[in-house]
């Protein structure tokens, strides 16, 4: 077996230095990080059996035959190793994970090589399918939307056309709600973490009510007995505001309560913030739904949220039934994108977009097509990158369906 030693600044360098040495038959055995850059060992000529290896396909193309699949690599990979091991006295325990661990990074060396190649071959025959994966990646929308997105497109679009296609998809993904509370009235209570602006939020759709309609036909309840002045905050905004205002500390309460207020048009329930990790919250949530059979829970979700938070928040409130959101703290967001996506997983329709303090101005009606204006937007303003390694990481496994 021959085995070789190469050191580069990186390991495209490598991998050149690789193929120009050893051919396109050579296999990768280990790689570290070293002072200036990375050392990698290949090696060809595996003095093999047949019945332990089979022969690898036929090579295609320059650096795409280095590593025909990560499956057919790291037999190829484990076989050299337990050459290598069958030479020396039979390995111990720790030699044997110290092989296995190698194997796995193998493999994941394997997988980014390969995604690198795949993402470089996307590249090159589907450039503006390409860039308009940037520009999705830019915004933060998640992986598989984003390849959905791209499936999606009519061939031969030049790059303006396809981005404004993209943007057109997109929006027919946001769903939003075909009317508002505002319009319709209903019973409903607002649930979300903690600090996600629900009293806000009731405040400005409580506001806009009496401007446009006068102080009949709208009450509102506190059910948060938790933070500190809650209940008080919501008796001074009906007293401020002309319209009743109730406090009740049990869903039984809540029930009683909604059967006396059959009249009311709207009635806005305002509910204690709830950790979406809580162990309780999912009773709690019942317990709320169950008080009226017309009802409507609404999740308050902040734009500013993380979109792995965003992800879990939807998750764990679902254990009600919602209705529709209300995003808030849009002013506060440096990314829509995460949101926007744990929305469409979920087909969570958005009733209100929420931005700043001014009540009641700071609340509109939500529009598809402006959250992906702003989306885009705010990924400009943000200075958001999506540079190759991300790319080639992100979508390097499926760029052979995309094209």
């Amino acid at each position: 077996m021959n085995m070789r030693r190469y050191v580069a600044k990186d390991m495209r360098e490598c991998l050149r230095q690789i193929r120009e040495a050893q051919g396109p038959d050579a296999v990768i055995l280990s790689t570290r990080q070293v002072d200036g850059g990375v050392e990698v060992v290949a090696a060809i000529d595996f003095d093999l059996e047949p019945a332990d290896l089979a022969a690898p396909p036929a090579a295609t193309t320059g650096a795409a035959s280095l590593v025909t699949s990560t499956d057919e690599a790291e037999r190829e990979a484990t076989a050299a190793l337990a050459s290598l091991a069958g030479r020396n006295e039979p390995a111990a325990a720790t030699g044997t994970a110290d092989m296995q661990a190698e194997l796995r990074s193998l493999r994941r060396l394997l997988e980014s090589q390969l995604a690198t190649l795949a993402w470089n071959d996307l590249t090159r025959r589907a450039p503006v399918q390409a860039e308009v994966l940037k520009e999705l990646t830019q915004i933060g929308l998640a992986n598989d939307l984003a390849a959905s997105i791209i499936a999606d497109l009519p061939p031969r679009l030049d790059l303006q056309r396809a981005q404004n296609r993209a943007r057109a998809i997109l929006t027919q993904k946001v769903q939003v709600a075909q009317s508002g509370w505002l319009e319709r009235g209903g019973r409903v209570a607002f649930v979300g973490p903690t600090g996600v602006g629900k009293s806000t939020a009731i405040a400005k759709l409580a506001a806009r009510w009496v401007l446009e309609r006068g102080a009949q036909g709208i009450a509102l309840v506190s059910t948060d007995g938790v933070r500190f002045g809650a209940q008080e905050q919501t008796q001074n905004l009906g007293r401020l505001l002309g319209v009743p205002a109730y406090t009740v500390d049990h869903p039984r309460e809540l029930q009683q309560l909604l059967e006396s207020l059959a009249d009311t048009a709207l009635v806005l329930i305002d509910t204690a913030g709830t950790s979406q990790r809580d162990l309780r919250l999912g009773a709690k949530l019942t317990g709320i739904a169950s008080t009226h059979p017309r009802l409507e829970m609404a999740l308050v979700l902040s734009a500013s949220s993380q979109a792995g938070a965003a992800e879990e928040v939807i998750a764990r409130f679902a254990a009600a039934p919602l209705s529709a959101c209300i995003v808030t703290k849009l002013d506060e967001a440096t990314s829509l994108g995460g949101t926007l996506s744990a929305l469409i997983r979920a087909r969570l329709p958005i009733a209100y977009v929420s931005e700043g303090q001014r009540i009641p101005e700071d609340l509109t009606p939500a529009r598809a097509h402006q959250l992906i204006v702003r989306a885009v937007t705010l990924a400009e303003r943000s200075g958001a990158t999506a540079d190759e390694d991300l790319l080639q990481r992100r979508f390097g496994g499926m760029a052979h369906a995309l094209a």
